[in-house]
């Protein structure tokens, strides 16, 4: 059974979620939770700093917390799958293999992923949905090394992620993201249900293991009204690096 403070946080992270607390908002002072919930001060304390380490809330002392990100956003200032984005949330994440097949690497492959020239590589089409609606296509194109664990994992596995961990003990370590717009082709327009030349919010990343060893590069393409990236920075620490459009 979860803790009270644990209880507590969630039903915080439910509240931001709904926006009941928008960004910028403040929370109720310490006083009012504690007798929203029947608790003490104390244990109210422990479930503000838990989404405060999080990065949902601001850390003023003394002061009431100040909500600083909703969890429909997905920060960069940390590595997540899909499936674990969508949990965080509280939602379902699905996942369907629409098409899969090996193909010599091209010139793109072979520098994203430092492969020899002739390299057999997986080629992945996979469209993810939250609560059982599209919202997200991904080209996925793995490594030779790593090709021969994924091939067999079924088609409609929520987590790749996670069952690579199982199976092989994989860890995604690091991972480079680039963000930009395209317009949606017929293809993705009729997997995501929206109109064709539809704005896609792409990510295109490449991940590797802890030791640098690309894992996969993969080409992802999200519905605008599905999801939104957000990156916390600070006068000291900024995760976020601009780079002109390629």
């Amino acid at each position: 059974m979860a803790a009270r403070h644990e209880e507590i946080a969630e039903a915080l992270r439910r509240a931001i979620d709904r926006e009941e607390y928008t960004v910028g908002s403040l929370l109720p002072p310490e006083t009012e939770l504690a007798a929203r919930y029947g608790v003490s001060r104390g244990t109210v304390r422990q479930a503000v700093a838990t989404l405060t380490a999080e990065g949902l809330i601001g850390s003023r002392q003394g002061a009431r917390r100040v909500v600083l990100a909703g969890r429909r956003s997905q920060s960069f200032a940390e590595l997540r799958s899909f499936a674990q984005w969508a949990r965080a949330m509280g939602r379902e994440a699905t996942g369907r293999v629409i098409a899969q097949e090996y193909r010599t690497a091209g010139a793109e492959d072979r520098v994203r992923l430092h492969l020899a020239p002739g390299a057999q590589v997986l080629h992945v089409l996979r469209l993810r949905g939250l609560d059982g609606e599209p919202v997200l296509l991904e080209r996925t194109v793995y490594a030779d090394w790593i090709s021969p664990a994924v091939e067999p994992i079924e088609a409609d596995c929520p987590s790749v992620t996670q069952r690579l961990l199982d199976d092989t003990g994989l860890v995604f370590a690091y991972g480079e993201h680039v963000i930009d717009a395209v317009a949606a082709g017929a293809r993705d327009a009729e997997l995501l249900a929206v109109r064709r030349t539809s704005p896609l919010l792409r990510v295109r990343r490449v991940t590797t293991t802890r030791e640098g060893r690309p894992v996969e590069w993969s080409d992802d393409r999200y519905r605008p009204d599905a999801v939104s990236f957000s990156v916390h920075n600070s006068i000291g620490n900024n995760a976020l690096a601009r780079k002109t459009a390629e």
